[in-house]
C-alpha cells in the first residue's frame, strides 16, 4: 500500500499534469520567453559559468531557448540523460540542437555521455518539477532521479526548480528522500527560498 504522502502526491501530479495539458500554444510560447529571461538573470546574478538544465517537454515551462542562449554565451550546460538504474548521465549541450528520445520518452541530448558525477562541477542546477511549496519542498514526477542526484552530490550548488506560476503552492506532502530546492523560477519571477549553500 502506498503511504498517505505518496497517495497525495499521485493525486496532485495527475491534477497538475492535466492543468499543463490545457495550455494553448500561445501561452506556452509566452511562458518559454519568460522562463528564458528569468533564467538568464539568475545565471548572471550567481555568476554561473557552468549549469545543469533539462530539455523541456511540450507541456513543461520551456527551457530550450535558455539552453540555446546559454551555449551561445559560452556557458557550459549539462543536460540529463536517464538511466535504467535510477541515476542520471549528463551530456554537454552544443549548438547542434540534436535531440533523442530518452528512456521515458523524454527529450535528451544526443551528445557524448558523461557519468553521474559530471554534475558535481556545476555552479547552478536547474531542474524540472510539478510544483514547489514555500519551504522548498519539491514535487517531482515520481521517478526520483533528481532527488537521488542532489542527495548524492559532494558539493551541492544552488538548485532551482522551473514551474508555472500557479504551481507555487503553500505546502506539499514531504517524504524523507525528498530533496528541497533553494529557489523557484517561473515565467514571471524568481523566488529565492534559502540562501545558496556552498
Amino acid at each position: 500500500m502506498p503511504s498517505e504522502p505518496e497517495q497525495q502526491k499521485r493525486a496532485l501530479r495527475a491534477e497538475l499534469r492535466e492543468r499543463r495539458q490545457l495550455l494553448s500554444d500561445a501561452q506556452r510560447e509566452a511562458t518559454a520567453a519568460g522562463v528564458a529571461s528569468q533564467l538568464r538573470a539568475l545565471v548572471e546574478s550567481l555568476g554561473a559559468r557552468s549549469v545543469s538544465c533539462f530539455l523541456s517537454t511540450t507541456t513543461e515551462p520551456g527551457t530550450r531557448q535558455f539552453v540555446k542562449d546559454a551555449v551561445a554565451d559560452g556557458i557550459r550546460v549539462l543536460l540529463p540523460i536517464t538511466r535504467a538504474d535510477g541515476l542520471l548521465d549528463w551530456a554537454v549541450a552544443d549548438d547542434s540542437g540534436e535531440v533523442a528520445e530518452g528512456l521515458f520518452g523524454l527529450p535528451e541530448p544526443a551528445g557524448e555521455l558523461l557519468g553521474p558525477i559530471a554534475v558535481d562541477e556545476v555552479d547552478l542546477m536547474i531542474i524540472p518539477a510539478a510544483a514547489v511549496d514555500r519551504t522548498g519542498t519539491r514535487l517531482g514526477w515520481g521517478r526520483g532521479y533528481f532527488d537521488k542526484t542532489i542527495g548524492s552530490m559532494q558539493r551541492r550548488p544552488p538548485v532551482y526548480a522551473v514551474i508555472y506560476d500557479s504551481e507555487v503552492l503553500d505546502s506539499l506532502p514531504r517524504e524523507v528522500h525528498d530533496q528541497p530546492v533553494d529557489g523557484i523560477v517561473t515565467p514571471t519571477r524568481t523566488i529565492v527560498l534559502a540562501p545558496a549553500r556552498n
